[in-house]
């Protein structure tokens, strides 16, 4: 008994301590190691579900409607569809993506367009032409009558979002049966059956590479190659396979195997795009065969299988033969497990496969691009468009930024060719332009330099230069303003002789282009020929408050120091500011900020972004038509007669600018339909040496005559509250009996009364009105004192080649004018 009791001293106390304390210890490691698997389960979960949230956001320029009545160029239409990718058939039926023409009716297998979460079905349709021009019917080929057909808009950007990957998602739903046969056939045929890893498929894949000496065939699962795609590089190493291993458990556990498969016909990489990753069968689908993924043929969505096994090697721009010979694999591979026929096989093999080439981008929207984004980041609610999945459709029309990147990029090599001198800077030749929609104030076109990829400075938006004599159309809309006392009008008359003013940097001496002085001169004629001193007297009359007031109603928002000088453009402000300014006289008055993003859908469909306010009236269009009519004479026979040089004959209003030493050249307009502007300089402030008239202009002229074609577009439209009345030029009073005048447009109620000659009766006093009739050119030039066939009186300034036509027609303005028959009766003597 002692011996045991002894013995038993050479053990601890409680003998069975050490058994139960390593057992708490594996509960323990066990209860840890479960915790820890649960933790790194939830964090699989929740990585999975954000890089499902992660998806590009794209930028589609303004979508395009067609509907019947509306007056189109069919071969406008046409040129939209070679652009977009259509190809052009000669007979039969038009698929997806293809058009015919036959005589005035165009057939178009329009693609179905997926906008966020909007989904348009692919349609088939007759577009018909009347001998006008405009569209006579719309019809889907089944036979009814359709409101309308929208065209695919042009995606014009993307934002790929997370390592640079391009994808489309779609919902399982929306993919094809036959895409996941075939991605089940070759991939994981047991998919629905096994769990996360294949045991059966693992072993048959070991013993196939033992056989072949090299690793021949893979036994992942499609769980695990979602789980490599989503979460692991493509890095062959144990200790990676066993981490795909346990993330795959993990996304079996906790999603179901639609949700699985759906993430990975969305995720898989399927070939590369420049500097971004195709991932995804919707993305490879209008990649690869420039149709939506619902569209796919058999035969197509066998070829995006195949890539699978390896997307360089079969790539199927660089290596069509071998696509098909893989596409080949797949489909008899669909035909083994009965998934189609003998004769759809042996059709389907038969079948050419039909890559469309990537489309080749005709215009570089980066800077429009820039001023989305940032657009975007500054609204209500900020968006970051990187990785959001957001659709935003912007308001830019391709049609017009190709045409204002080749009017610029023309524009710049013209003047270097006449002018080598501006070769010989440090720095290059720069232009910017800017085209707006005046009533939405939505922004059309926009180039901010020569170069984006040399300079992504945005000179469009972002340059702040002095506008010189572009900003007096400003001026003269403050002096014009019915609140101002002494109350002025265009007939007002101010006087162009030497002006001195003392200021606290030193005596400010204005002069005007010529260094000459024409003396008394009406406010019409000098907007009309740019004369300076009038203006800055008519600044200092006005009140630069009054003019900078004027400015920030009309959306100047840059710092406008209220100085004598601002009267002749000496403050600094945007190019986007002043065109967008121009654009509320354009819009009669309506001022509508400048903006690109028209709308923007999540990945659902739903709008983020409500569409902003129309547009409020700042002036009245009684006041902007004044100031439009004098900005339309500045063409006719001022600084911007080169518009009617290079050929365009519609009707636009615009003024060119140039600064002190000739270092920035401006050139703004604007019609109904279109407001622009365009600036040249240099950035560094060197000197161009030419006028905004020869160096901005004729960019300005071959960007509208692109647009608008050498007719231009429709009429600015008489407003109520102007009136027209004979004014005698040198007084500025109501021409009467012994002096005659010449039509003036004034604001209802502000002519003057006061007249020049012998006042005429009642009976015979007149105010001109639209409702009159059209006077006729002689009659006109006779009330004038002229000779119907000179250009001038006597004594008239040379205004260009154009000052005959229109001194003595006014061209576009006699449209607008309605006034008095030409038979006047005989004044009586004067008693």
């Amino acid at each position: 008994m002692r011996h045991r009791r002894k013995a038993r001293g050479w053990l601890p106390s409680g003998g069975k301590r050490p058994r139960g304390r390593w057992l708490v210890l594996l509960a323990a490691a066990i209860l840890a190691a479960g915790l820890g698997y649960l933790a790194f389960e939830a964090r699989v979960a929740r990585e999975f579900d954000a890089r499902n949230s992660i998806s590009p956001t794209s930028i589609v320029a303004r979508p395009w409607f067609l509907h019947p009545g509306d007056r189109v160029d069919p071969q406008r239409v046409i040129d939209y569809l070679d652009r977009a990718g259509y190809r052009r058939v000669s007979g039969g039926t038009p698929e997806s993506g293809e058009y015919g023409a036959h005589g005035r009716e165009l057939l178009v297998g329009r693609r179905a367009i997926r906008l966020g979460g909007m989904f348009d079905p692919g349609v088939r349709v007759r577009i018909r032409f009347r001998r006008d021009g405009r569209i006579s019917a719309i019809r889907s080929a089944e036979g009814p009558h359709l409101a309308g057909l929208l065209l695919d808009p042009e995606v014009i950007g993307k934002a790929p979002g997370d390592r640079n990957r391009d994808r489309v998602v779609v919902r399982f739903d929306e993919v094809p049966d036959h895409l996941v046969d075939a991605l089940l056939t070759v991939e994981d045929r047991r998919f629905y059956d096994h769990g996360a890893l294949d045991p059966r498929r693992i072993a048959g894949a070991a013993l196939s590479n033992l056989r072949q000496g090299r690793v021949a065939e893979g036994g992942s699962t499609i769980t695990q190659q979602l789980a490599r795609t989503l979460f692991l590089s493509t890095d062959r190493t144990v200790f990676r396979k066993l981490r795909e291993a346990a993330i795959a458990v993990a996304l079996e556990r906790r999603f179901p195997k639609r949700r699985l498969l759906e993430s990975y016909m969305n995720h898989i990489y399927l070939g590369q795009n420049g500097g971004a990753g195709i991932h995804g069968f919707g993305r490879a689908a209008q990649f690869f065969f420039d149709r939506d993924i619902a569209e796919l043929t058999l035969g197509q969505s066998a070829l995006l299988v195949g890539i699978i096994r390896g997307p360089s090697r079969y790539a199927p721009h660089r290596h069509p033969e071998r696509a098909r010979a893989r596409r080949d694999v797949v489909l008899r591979q669909l035909h083994a497990l009965g998934h189609i026929d003998g004769d759809r096989l042996e059709d389907e093999l038969r079948a050419a496969v039909d890559i469309r080439m990537p489309a080749i981008r005709e215009m570089d929207a980066r800077w429009y691009l820039d001023f989305v984004r940032r657009e975007l980041a500054s609204g209500e609610p900020a968006l970051e468009v990187s990785g959001g999945g957001f659709t935003v459709v912007s308001s830019l029309v391709p049609e017009l930024q190709r045409a204002a990147e080749r009017a610029v990029s023309d524009g710049l090599r013209r003047l270097e060719r006449l002018q080598p001198r501006l070769t010989r800077q440090p720095r290059p030749l720069q232009a910017a332009l800017i085209a707006i929609d005046p009533p939405t104030g939505e922004v059309l076109a926009m180039v901010g330099g020569r170069s984006y990829g040399a300079s992504q400075f945005n000179r469009a938006t972002d340059a702040r230069r002095q506008p010189g004599s572009a900003f007096k159309p400003l001026v003269a809309l403050a002096a014009l303003d019915p609140r101002v006392d002494p109350p002025y009008t265009l007939a007002s008359v101010l006087r162009d002789e030497p002006l001195e003013l003392e200021t606290p940097v030193g005596v400010w001496r204005p002069s005007n282009a010529d260094r000459a002085f024409l003396g008394p001169i009406n406010l019409r004629d000098a907007l009309v020929g740019s004369r300076n001193v009038p203006f800055a007297r008519l600044g200092l009359e006005v009140g630069p408050e009054r003019i900078v007031e004027t400015a920030r109603r009309l959306g100047i928002e840059s710092p406008l120091a209220p100085y004598p000088s601002l009267a002749l453009g000496a403050s600094e402000v945007t190019l986007l500011e002043l065109t967008g300014a121009y654009a509320v006289l354009a819009a009669e008055g309506r001022r509508a900020s400048p903006r690109t993003v028209r709308g923007v859908l999540d990945r659902s469909g739903r709008s983020v972004r409500e569409r902003p306010r129309a547009g409020e009236s700042v002036i009245t269009p009684a006041e902007a038509y004044l100031v439009t009519s004098a900005l339309r004479g500045v063409v006719e026979e001022g600084t911007g007669s080169g518009v009617l040089e290079a050929g365009y004959r519609g009707p636009v209003a615009a003024k060119s600018g140039t600064t002190n030493g000739s270092r920035d050249a401006w050139f703004v307009g604007y019609t109904p339909e279109l407001a622009v502007g365009v600036w040249v300089g240099f950035d560094d402030g060197a000197r161009v040496g030419l006028p905004g008239s020869r160096a901005a202009l004729p960019i300005f002229a071959d960007f509208l005559i692109r647009v608008l074609g050498p007719g231009g577009g429709r009429d600015f439209r008489f407003p109520e509250g102007v009136e027209w009345v004979d004014i005698e030029p040198a007084t500025g009073r109501r021409a009467g009996w012994g002096c005659r005048g010449e039509p003036e447009l004034f604001l209802a109620g502000t002519a003057p009364e006061a007249y020049c000659g012998y006042r005429p009766g009642p009976w015979r006093r007149r105010t001109l009105s639209p409702a009159s009739p059209v006077i006729t050119d002689d009659a006109r030039n006779f009330r004038r004192g002229r000779d119907p066939g000179r250009a001038g009186g006597p004594g008239a300034p040379d205004e260009g080649p154009h000052a005959a036509v229109s001194r003595r027609q006014r061209p576009d303005r006699s449209r607008e004018r309605h006034v008095r028959p030409a038979a006047l009766p005989s004044p009586p003597e004067p008693r």
